[in-house]
C-alpha cells in the first residue's frame, strides 16, 4: 500500500468509509475526485462571475471603455444583452452543479460501505454534498467576487463569451421566453396614482408630521400631472409693457408695478416681441426719453398650455430663464408663466420682501368664503379641502372659478346671481360685462 501513487490520506479516508476497498478501485477514487474539484472550481467561477459583472459601477464600465483593451471590450459586449448573459451564467453554472450532484452520488455509492447506517449514509451523500456545493460553489465566489469584481470580470470574459456560443441553442429560447413574459407581467403590472399616494401620505402621517411638510409631499406627488395652463397667470392679469412708449414712460411703469422682468408687446399683447430684465435698464436711468429701449429686449420663451410644468421646469434649466410666454394651439397669448409659480406647486405661497399680502380670498367662518373670480379652480379646491378633480366634470376648459361658473351658467351671470352645484353655492358679488370679479361661496 506504501507504494500506491496516491494521496495517502485520501486513501486512508476511503477505507475507513469502505473497508472493503482494494487497490484496483484507488484510481477510479482519485479521478473521480480530481474532476468533482473541477466541477466544484467551475462552479464557483460562474457564481463568482454573475456578482463581479452585475455589480460593476458606471465608472468601472467608463474606466473599461476609455482603456479600449480587448478583455474590457468583451466585458462590455457581454453588459450589452444582460438577459443573455444571465441566461448563459445560469445555464453553464446549474449544468456545472447538476454534474457535480449526479457524479458526487455515485462516486459516493461505489466507495461507501453498503453496510454503513442509513442516518451517517444520508449525512454523507446529501447533507455534506449540500454543503460542500453551497459553501465552496456560491458563497465563497461571490463574496470574494464583489470585492475584486473587475479583475473576474475581465478573466471571465472570453469563457463567457465562449460558453454564450456554446449554449446558444438554450439561451436565446430562455431570453425570449423571459421577454415573453415581462411584457404579460409589465401589462398587468398595477400603476399606483397619484390619488392613492396622496392618500398614502395622509393615512402614514402621525403627529410629528407638520402640515407644511404633508402639504409639500402632496405637491411633489402631483407635481408631474399638472399642466401650464393650471398654474399660468391670465393675460387679463399680466403687467406687459408697449414696446412704442417712451423710455421715461416705461421707467415710471416699471418703478410702480416693481417686477423684475416684463413681457414686451407690439400693438397687442398676441404679438410679444421680448421680455424686459429690469437689471439690463440699470446701466441706462439716465438716458432721454427717446433711448431706444427695444434693444434691451430679450427673447421669450413660449410654450403650450398643455406642456407639463415638470418638463417646464427642465426648460427653465436648460435655457436659465424664469418666465414663459403661454400659447394655446392657435397661438394665441394666454397669459405667463414663472418659475415661481411651479416651486408655490411643491412649497406653497412664496412671497418675497416686495409681495404685498395677497387678497384673493377671505374666510367668514368654516363653510363661507369671499374669492376673487380669477382664482384657478386647483388653489380654490386646496382652501376648501376639496378633492383636486371635484369640478372636472363641470369646469370644461375654464382654470378659474370665474370661467368654471360661467361654463355652469352658459353667460356672464348679473350681480346677486347665484349658481349651485352640488354643495357648492356661488352668488357673483361684483361683476362686469367681461368678466366675474369677486364672488361668495356657501359650502352646505
Amino acid at each position: 500500500m506504501a507504494d500506491d501513487p496516491y494521496p495517502s490520506t485520501i486513501i486512508q479516508i476511503a477505507n475507513i468509509l469502505n473497508p472493503n476497498l482494494d487497490s484496483s478501485s484507488y484510481l477510479y477514487i482519485f479521478g473521480t475526485l480530481l474532476f468533482l474539484l473541477t466541477l466544484i472550481f467551475l462552479s464557483s467561477l460562474f457564481s463568482a462571475s454573475e456578482n463581479a459583472l452585475f455589480s460593476l459601477s458606471a465608472k468601472d464600465k467608463e474606466d473599461m471603455k476609455a482603456s479600449d483593451t480587448p478583455t474590457g471590450n468583451a466585458v462590455l459586449k457581454l453588459l450589452s444583452h444582460p438577459k443573455k448573459l444571465l441566461a448563459t451564467i445560469l445555464v453553464g453554472n446549474n449544468f456545472v452543479n447538476v454534474t457535480f450532484v449526479i457524479v458526487s452520488s455515485v462516486w459516493l455509492e461505489e466507495i461507501l460501505d453498503p453496510n454503513m447506517n442509513d442516518y451517517f449514509d444520508f449525512a454523507i451523500k446529501v447533507i455534506l454534498v449540500t454543503l460542500i456545493l453551497l459553501l465552496f460553489g456560491e458563497v465563497i465566489p461571490k463574496v470574494y467576487a464583489t470585492k475584486r469584481n473587475v479583475s473576474i470580470s475581465k478573466f471571465m470574459s472570453f469563457p463567457l463569451l465562449f460558453c454564450q456560443r456554446l449554449f446558444g441553442f438554450l439561451v436565446h429560447p430562455m431570453v425570449r421566453f423571459t421577454t415573453i413574459i415581462d411584457r404579460r407581467v409589465r401589462i398587468h403590472e398595477h400603476t399606483v396614482s397619484a390619488d392613492e399616494l396622496t392618500h398614502a401620505i395622509d393615512i402614514t402621517s402621525n403627529e410629528h408630521t407638520g402640515q407644511q411638510e404633508r402639504e409639500i409631499l402632496k405637491g411633489i406627488v402631483s407635481f408631474g400631472s399638472k399642466t401650464v395652463r393650471q398654474i399660468m397667470k391670465g393675460r387679463v392679469d399680466v403687467a406687459a409693457l408697449d414696446v412704442q412708449i417712451p423710455f421715461n414712460e416705461m421707467l415710471s411703469k416699471v418703478n410702480e408695478i416693481g417686477y423684475s422682468r416684463f413681457p414686451v408687446y407690439e400693438d397687442t399683447f398676441d404679438n410679444i416681441v421680448g421680455i424686459l430684465y429690469i437689471k439690463e435698464i440699470l446701466p441706462h436711468l439716465y438716458e432721454t426719453d427717446d433711448f431706444e429701449w427695444k434693444s434691451l429686449l430679450k427673447p421669450a420663451l413660449f410654450v403650450p398650455d398643455n406642456k407639463r410644468i415638470d418638463l417646464l421646469l427642465s426648460d427653465f434649466q436648460e435655457e436659465r430663464m424664469h418666465m414663459a410666454i403661454v400659447v394655446d394651439e392657435y397661438g394665441g397669448k394666454l397669459g405667463i408663466v414663472t418659475m415661481e409659480d411651479i416651486l408655490e406647486e411643491i412649497f406653497g405661497e412664496i412671497n418675497d420682501e416686495f409681495d404685498e399680502e395677497p387678497l384673493s380670498y377671505s374666510k367668514i367662518d368654516h363653510n363661507k368664503y369671499i374669492i376673487e373670480g380669477k382664482m384657478l379652480i386647483n388653489d380654490f379646491c386646496k382652501i376648501s379641502q376639496t378633492e383636486d378633480d371635484f369640478f372636472d366634470q363641470v369646469k370644461g376648459d375654464a382654470e378659474s372659478i370665474a370661467g368654471m361658473i360661467m361654463e355652469l351658467h352658459g353667460k356672464i351671470p348679473v350681480r346677486n346671481e347665484t349658481i349651485i352645484y352640488k354643495q357648492f353655492s356661488f352668488t357673483i358679488e361684483s361683476v362686469d360685462n367681461r368678466r366675474i370679479k369677486r364672488i361668495k361661496v356657501v359650502i352646505e
